[in-house]
Formats: structure tokens, sequence, C-alpha cells
């Protein structure tokens, strides 16, 4: 593992991690609805749940998807009804002074985590990591723990901005109309996202 293998893998890191998808949006609105502390139950459920998953596909979990084509239909489907779901939650969340009246929440670590295996960024970034990134020498088990544990190390920071900058968003809300919009505004871009997985 050179040096220039770990600046590969942190670059494909940040591209994959730092863009938008289903997480990151997600994100963003519990930042903003909840600030960054509430905020980390549900990141560090995405990071545990995308590092079984990675490891689950170094060790030839994928290779069902190749042989199995409804078993990734099937999870096309739940991933997309999920989706919509958490895009209406999104859509219809109070603002942040009546959040506690109405027993909202954030996400919880193990729904972020289970949302992980219905996530189909999630997969792609799992799938192209080992496929590109997986070292040819040594041990498999080894070289999947310290690809994917070092690219949810680069991830954490990551999706870690996201929840950032919807905090600091949530600062400027300062009207329930102004929340209203912005929940339903973040609501639709969560929907938006179910265009990833049915694509």
């Amino acid at each position: 593992m050179s040096l220039g293998w770990w600046f590969s893998v942190a670059l494909f890191s940040v591209s994959m991690c730092g863009t938008p998808g289903p997480n990151n949006v997600m994100l963003t609105a519990s930042g903003a609805l909840y600030g960054y502390r509430r905020t980390l139950p549900h990141i560090f459920g995405i990071m545990a749940g995308c590092f079984v998953l990675f490891m689950a596909v170094a060790l030839g979990l994928g290779v069902l998807f190749e042989r199995f084509p409804l078993l990734q239909q099937g999870l096309k489907i739940i991933g997309a009804v999920y989706l919509l779901y958490l895009a209406w939650k999104i859509a219809i969340a109070p603002p942040p002074d009546l959040t506690a009246k109405e027993g909202a929440r954030p996400l919880t670590a193990w729904q972020a985590a289970v949302f992980q295996f219905v996530n189909p960024k999630a997969w792609v970034m799992g799938i192209a990591l080992i496929a590109g990134f997986m070292p040819a020498s040594g041990s498999l088990l080894a070289n999947a723990l310290v690809l994917s544990a070092f690219m949810e190390i680069v991830g954490f920071f990551c999706i870690s901005c996201w929840a950032g900058f919807g905090m600091a968003i949530g600062k400027l809300l300062k009207t329930p109309r102004a929340w209203r919009i912005f929940n339903g505004v973040m609501g639709l871009a969560t929907a938006a996202c179910v265009g990833f997985i049915v694509s």
C-alpha cells in the first residue's frame, strides 16, 4: 500500500462521501433541525452500515446481485419506498421550538445503518471501492478491513460537513414559515433521490 494508493483512496472517498445523495440530504435536514450533536447517532449509523456493507462486498456478497438480479430489484423497491417515507417525515417536521412537543427526533444509529443496505449509492461506493482499490496481495480480510476503515475515516469528515452545513442553515431560519419552507425543500430533495434508486 503505497502513498499513492492511500491518496487515491482518499480522493475516491471524498468524491463519493462528499457529493449529494440520500444520506447527505438527510444529514443536512437533521443538522438544521436538531444540531450536530443530536445528529451524531445518524452519522455513526451511516458509518457502521457502510462499513458492514463494504466488508460484505469484499467477502463476496456483491456476487449475489450478479446471480440473482431480482434480489437487487427488490432492494431497489424497498429503498425507494423507505426513502419516500423519510422524505415525507422531513417535509412535515415542525420547527425546532415545536419539535419537543411533537416528540420528533433524528434518525437513530440503527435506522441509519439499516438504510445503507437499501441505499444504491452505498452499494455503488462499496462495489467500486473493492473492485478498484483492493490490494491484490496479502490477506483478503485484513485488506478489506484496512480499506473499509480508511474510507470510513475520510467519509466521517465529509458527511459531518453536510450536518454542519445544515446546522448553519438552521441558525438563519428565524420564523416558523421559513422552517416549513426549508423542511419542504429538503423533503422534496430527499424524494428526488429516489431517481438514483430506480434508474
